[in-house]
């Protein structure tokens, strides 16, 4: 008679401690950050009902989330529409990227060529870009997404560019002297080394990602939070302009979270990297 394996606890007691380290290390890492943020809101509250400035100048984080959740349905709906650029125009940007510093790694020309253009691109300024992106393409979504694709491409493409090129040479000439070819090189050495600094780099990016949305749409839309901020401070409503203000930073804070979950899907490798570079 055949006897199933049994589980081996060791493992478990290897593994699940790690575990709870992890998170309480994730929950240690936010505390200071939480504690502060309190902080400075308590310290807004109490200035606000002291001074007594008046609330179109600066009303107190109790208003800003009272008139916030009393426009919720108005709030949300121009949420969605920021929302909707900022993916869009990311995953152009996230996909062009990855063209670009795919063919520049496997030319050593194109490098030389194209990467300067990638850090001139950098000098432009958002201001100068978005009013033209509305001048060319109009009022439509192209633009904002064009403005976003823009804006995050930089840090993506350098980061998979040079996470490409930090690739351990030793192992690369290894596959190469087993008849690998340089394809093979590529996928097995190469790709996985680059995708710790790619998930630093698309961290950076997906938040530059909603400010450039919120920006192309100040510049030129009928929805979106950023019209919406310039309607309420025409309005000289600066509670709900400051409750738009505290959305968009949910967003980007939402996004940036996400990265981490793709991150542990993706390449649960690049995470033990990180933190030992930091250590």
């Amino acid at each position: 008679m055949t006897t199933l394996p049994t589980r081996d606890r060791s493992v478990d007691a290897e593994v699940l401690p790690s575990d709870r380290s992890g998170r309480w290390a994730g929950i240690r890492w936010a505390v200071p950050s939480i504690v502060t943020v309190a902080v400075l809101v308590a310290v807004w509250q109490i200035y606000v009902v002291t001074s007594g400035v008046r609330p179109q100048v600066l009303p107190s984080p109790v208003r800003v989330v009272e008139q916030g959740w009393a426009h919720r349905d108005e709030i949300a709906t121009h949420a969605a529409a920021t929302l909707q650029v900022t993916l869009i125009g990311f995953a152009v940007s996230l996909s062009a990227a990855w063209v670009l510093a795919v063919i520049v790694d496997f030319s050593p020309w194109l490098r030389r060529a194209l990467v300067p253009l990638f850090v001139a691109s950098q000098t432009v300024p958002i201001v100068a870009i978005a009013p033209l992106m509305i001048i060319w393409f109009g009022f439509g979504l192209l633009p904002k997404i064009l403005v976003v694709a823009l804006v995050t491409f930089f840090p993506m493409a350098i980061g998979l560019i040079e996470g490409f090129a930090a690739a351990d040479r030793d192992a690369g000439a290894l596959l190469r002297s087993m008849g690998a070819s340089r394809v093979q090189e590529f996928g097995y050495v190469r790709l996985p080394s680059a995708l710790p600094r790619f998930f630093t780099s698309l961290r950076i990016a997906i938040t530059y990602a909603v400010v450039g949305a919120v920006f192309a749409e100040y510049v030129g839309a009928s929805v979106g939070l950023g019209i919406y901020m310039s309607l309420q401070k025409n309005s000289f409503r600066t509670d709900l302009v400051l409750a738009a203000v505290l959305v968009t930073a949910l967003l980007s804070i939402a996004l940036y979270l996400t990265t981490f979950a793709v991150e542990r899907l993706v390449a649960p490798w690049a995470r033990t990297e990180n933190r030992s570079r930091r250590d």
